[in-house]
């Protein structure tokens, strides 16, 4: 009598467990980040296990560690921002409306997830986050995506020799920054912030006098209301 063969890895097995592995991953990132939007960055792993129905001892299988998980709870939590602010980076209108409208729409989803954006800046209470790539990474594309489009919508207007090498870049980077800081301050300080409103038209003029006094410097001859294209 022939012997059975032994089942090998083209069986499909494997296939079946990493679409297993791949849908506990999937839940754990889920339910951490509505743990986390519910009741704020200090969750522990059991937490986010139960919230997820599955075992504890399975986490530390898909991950590495904690610093591990956290940094991929940040990648899910940009992917919702991004999601959410991608259509005011491809602004119309004049230039003092499509910088309402993206400040506007991120300080929107700022207030609809405190919880969410502290952990992005902060990480938890106990476990701090410090330099994370995911968010360091967003911030840069997000900046050079503003540079991108200052330099084909606004500097390119210029006359003369042109502006000065950099200008674009450092007007990007320094509105990225302006409004980063002030509202990672406002969502970690609820005691002493201003209105949600407020913060949005400070943002708004802080950035518009940003930028019409570098379009003045650099010689464009255009007016925060202009059109933007």
């Amino acid at each position: 009598m022939k012997a059975p063969k032994l089942a090998s890895s083209g069986d499909g097995r494997d296939t079946r467990w990493d679409e297993h592995r791949s849908a506990r991953h999937e839940r754990l990132l889920a339910a951490a980040l509505d743990l986390i939007d519910r009741e704020g960055g200090d969750v522990g792993v059991a937490a986010i296990a139960a919230e997820a129905e599955i075992p504890r001892s399975v986490v530390y299988r898909l991950f590495r560690d904690r610093d591990d998980l956290d940094e991929q709870i940040r990648g899910r939590i940009i992917d919702d921002l991004m999601e959410s602010i991608s259509p005011a980076l491809a602004p119309s209108g004049t230039i003092r409306e499509a910088v309402r409208a993206a400040i506007e729409t991120y300080v929107d989803w700022v207030t609809r997830h405190p919880h969410l954006h502290l952990f992005l800046s902060l990480g938890s209470a106990t476990r701090r986050s410090v330099g994370s790539r995911a968010v360091t990474g967003t911030k840069t594309a997000i900046a050079l995506n503003v540079s991108a489009l200052i330099s084909e919508t606004l500097l390119s207007r210029g006359e003369g020799d042109g502006q000065p090498q950099g200008t674009a870049d450092n007007l990007a980077f320094g509105l990225v920054g302006l409004v980063d800081s002030v509202v990672n301050r406002w969502v970690a300080h609820p005691e002493s912030r201003s209105t949600a409103e407020a913060l949005g038209e400070f943002l708004t003029n802080a950035a518009c006098a940003l930028i019409e006094t570098t379009a003045r410097a650099a010689g464009t001859g255009i007016g925060l209301d202009d059109a933007l294209r």
